[in-house]
């Protein structure tokens, strides 16, 4: 039964054409292992409590709030802090930008998002697969000669029933915008043509005319940005600010945030990798050097911005595998497998040693001992913020 798993693995691996060569492809990019671990584990409600700590401190200017997330997914995150704005900016019209390169999230997400425009009306969405650097500016890099792929799409009606029919006809549209190629260098997923699709409702077009983004035009800086689990856990400090946390530090507006969310270990979870692989040590850089290596890249860009790493008490928080209490007398297959799964997509563990654990029965047991000596399973994430000063 495993070695199937395996197998069909593979097979959806690449003809989503997303794995490249085998020694490219990663556990952790694959779709079916990753909705596991969104639908059997906490993390992403937990996270969107942090986010709402940061969302509470926020003061917007007219026109409007802006919302930055770093990497959508699915949109579990980003529904969850958008009713949280709406509980505490219920007449403020939201900007809001989701960067995802992955089809099969966004199409995820747009399923969630009619009933945000539904109870918000004054809601503009846009998501895009640009780059980091490229993304909160709806644009891409100076000197690249190439032309960005842009939606416009009004929403007619003002019922979710409504709006979550004209999206679902935008699929095609979305195959054509979302399609990926591979770095021959690291494997990462490319996007082909660089996209950006804006829906908003059309009864509202008036209302939101300053906000409602165009080709071209200078998209300021945003109010609160999202930077959840956004780069390789294996990286060097340097990697991640250079390539991620610099150019969205950039994008801060004047009073504006950055929430900054990683895995931290030294949880049950790393106990069941390090049961397999002992000398495993995927989580190498800490909040405090990514601060410091922040404040290099950025050298003079960085004079009015604040870091706070916070103390351990309020940058540590824990998550947890969703189990029954009456599962732990009586551990069964499909709960091991939920728990190793977890285990494994959070450390990153590559598919070729996943691959050679899974061909015994040892990953099993290391997982049913790690749950029964903690009555479950649970991980650790940190995070730290930035904030820039008002003007």
């Amino acid at each position: 039964m495993v070695q199937e798993i395996i197998n069909m693995t593979r097979v959806k691996d690449q003809n989503d054409g997303l794995a490249g060569n085998a020694e490219h492809f990663r556990f952790f990019d694959n779709r079916e292992k990753y909705l596991l671990f969104v639908t059997t584990c906490s993390e992403k409600w937990v996270v969107a409590e942090q986010v709402g700590r940061e969302l509470a401190q926020l003061n917007p200017t007219p026109p409007t709030l802006r919302i930055f997330d770093a990497g959508m997914g699915d949109a579990t995150v980003l529904t969850r802090v958008l009713r949280h704005a709406h509980s505490l900016f219920p007449n403020v019209p939201l900007f809001v930008v989701g960067k995802e390169i992955s089809l099969e999230d966004v199409r995820l997400s747009l399923e969630k998002v009619s009933d945000r425009l539904c109870e918000h009306p004054q809601t503009v969405l846009v998501l895009t697969n640009l780059y980091y650097s490229e993304a909160p500016w709806l644009a891409v890099n100076p000197g690249k000669d190439v032309e960005v792929n842009w939606h416009d799409v009004p929403l007619r009606g003002d019922s979710a029933h409504e709006f979550d029919a004209q999206i679902r006809d935008l699929q095609s549209m979305l195959v054509d915008g979302w399609q990926v190629t591979s770095s021959a260098r690291t494997g990462n997923p490319l996007y082909v043509r660089p996209s950006v699709l804006v829906l908003y409702r059309e009864d509202q077009r008036f209302q939101l005319d300053r906000i409602i983004p165009k080709p071209g035009r200078q998209h300021s800086g945003y109010d609160l940005v999202i930077a959840s689990q956004p780069f390789r856990a294996r990286l060097d400090a340097e990697s991640k600010v250079g390539n991620v946390l610099a150019p969205l530090a950039r994008a801060i507006a004047p009073g504006g945030r950055m929430l900054t969310i990683q895995s931290y270990g030294n949880d049950p979870g790393l106990e069941i990798v390090r049961e397999i692989w002992p000398n495993e040590s995927p989580f190498q850089t800490d909040r405090n050097q990514l601060i410091d290596a922040m404040k290099v890249a950025l050298g003079t860009d960085s004079s009015d911005l604040c870091f706070h790493e916070y103390s351990d008490e309020r940058a540590i928080f824990r998550y947890s595998l969703h189990m029954l209490p009456s599962e732990l007398s009586s551990i069964g297959t499909s709960t091991l497998l939920a728990a190793w799964n977890a285990a494994a997509y959070v450390a990153q563990i590559e598919d070729r040693q996943m691959t050679e654990a899974m061909a015994s029965g040892a990953y099993l047991e290391a997982t049913r001992g790690v749950l029964r000596k903690h009555n479950g399973l649970w991980f650790n994430d940190e995070c730290f913020a930035v904030s820039r000063n008002h003007s």
